[in-house]
């Protein structure tokens, strides 16, 4: 692996053995559908994630070089219908692609089970740096300042984005996401119940009920946070978004919310509630709600607390999802199992939320 490679994918480790796979097989597949591909194929296995296995791959190419790839595909055993499609993550890359909103090049897809054993794509490994830790402890403050800000900017990029114009018009439904989600979410939490949680029953029946009535529709990334984006080697810049499992077509100001949910929640390394912003350089959070209104043309945004409550009972039921993923011997992340307390305390916080709201939607 290159030493630019390493630096950015650090954090990879021997491919796991409930995830390995017939590497001579993957071999000579990417000899028949990757241009240029030569062979001596390494093969690393991404050890964060709690979902789609991800994989390093190191390779060397007709030029005589060494390429660097990434392989995403369908964790093994019993899988959620909706969950895992590797296929559509593929296909909003490939899109977007054409766009200014910065992606990985997609190389190719692959939905013969026989080659790996499951659905897989290949995507080109994109030099930078991963930065995990909102508060960013190794970079200055005027370097988190703009880290956030072109994370900003990059999701006001994504959410104006014409579907039809990409060839996404048909990659979700219009209208009414607030309403299909919160109806996939508690289908998909009933079924993977490991305790009863009164504040996840309460927020399954209040959220459908008060759902704000502005309704616009555009690709939405499901998943936008800091830890899916990677930066530039040297510059505060983001170039290239990660991990598009949960895009569709949906409501921008959820996504905008779900990458706020780090301004509710105190707990490393996804939560900075209880930092000293002025002091990092972090803008607060109406600072950067400010701002994405600035991008895309608004003057503000009413019932901001319903889509943070909104994003937080979606993240309860998707840590759920982990968390018995972990149970299982599924998950793509060893420390899953360890998310047993994380459903309860994101619906919690989300009915707190809700009833601490000035705006008069109260419960």
């Amino acid at each position: 692996m290159s030493t630019a490679a390493l630096r950015t994918y650090a954090n990879t480790v021997p491919v796991m053995e409930r995830h390995r796979f017939d590497q001579a097989s993957l071999d000579r597949y990417l000899r028949a559908h990757v241009d240029g591909y030569r062979g001596g194929l390494e093969v690393r296995q991404f050890d964060s994630g709690h979902s789609n296995p991800t994989f390093f791959l190191s390779a060397e190419m007709a030029t005589g070089k060494r390429q660097d790839f990434v392989l995403r595909k369908k964790p093994p055993g019993k899988l959620v219908a909706s969950a895992h499609q590797v296929d559509r993550e593929f296909r909003v890359i490939s899109a977007l692609a054409a766009t200014d909103v910065p992606v990985a090049r997609t190389r190719v897809l692959c939905n013969d089970d026989s080659v790996i054993g499951q659905m897989f794509y290949i995507m080109d490994a994109v030099e930078g740096r991963i930065l995990i830790d909102p508060s960013m402890p190794e970079q200055t403050s005027a370097e988190r300042t703009a880290i956030f800000d072109s994370m900003n900017d990059v999701l006001a990029r994504l959410h104006k984005v014409d579907p039809v114009k990409v060839g996404l018009g048909d990659y979700g439904r219009t209208g009414q996401y607030i309403a299909r989600q919160v109806a996939r979410w508690s289908k998909q939490y009933a079924e993977l119940k490991t305790e009863e949680i009164p504040a996840m029953e309460k927020l399954a029946a209040w959220l459908p009920q008060n759902i704000p009535a502005e309704d616009p529709t555009t690709i939405v990334h499901g998943d936008y946070r800091l830890g899916n984006l990677i930066v530039h080697p040297t510059e505060p810049r983001i170039v290239a978004v990660l991990d598009w499992e949960l895009s569709t077509l949906g409501h921008p100001l959820a996504d905008l919310a779900y990458n706020c949910i780090g301004y509710h929640l105190g707990e490393p390394p996804h939560g900075f509630a209880r930092v000293d912003f002025a002091r990092l350089g972090l803008p607060t959070e109406n600072e950067y709600v400010a701002a994405y209104c600035r991008r895309t043309g608004r003057k503000s945004i009413e019932h901001w607390n319903y889509y943070v409550a909104f994003s937080l009972y979606r993240l309860a039921a998707i840590a759920q999802g982990v968390y018995v993923r972990g149970l299982q011997g599924n998950s793509s992340n060893p420390e899953s199992i360890k998310m047993s307390r994380a459903p309860r305390e994101r619906a919690e916080l989300a009915w707190e939320l809700l009833n601490n709201d000035r705006s008069g939607r109260k419960k």
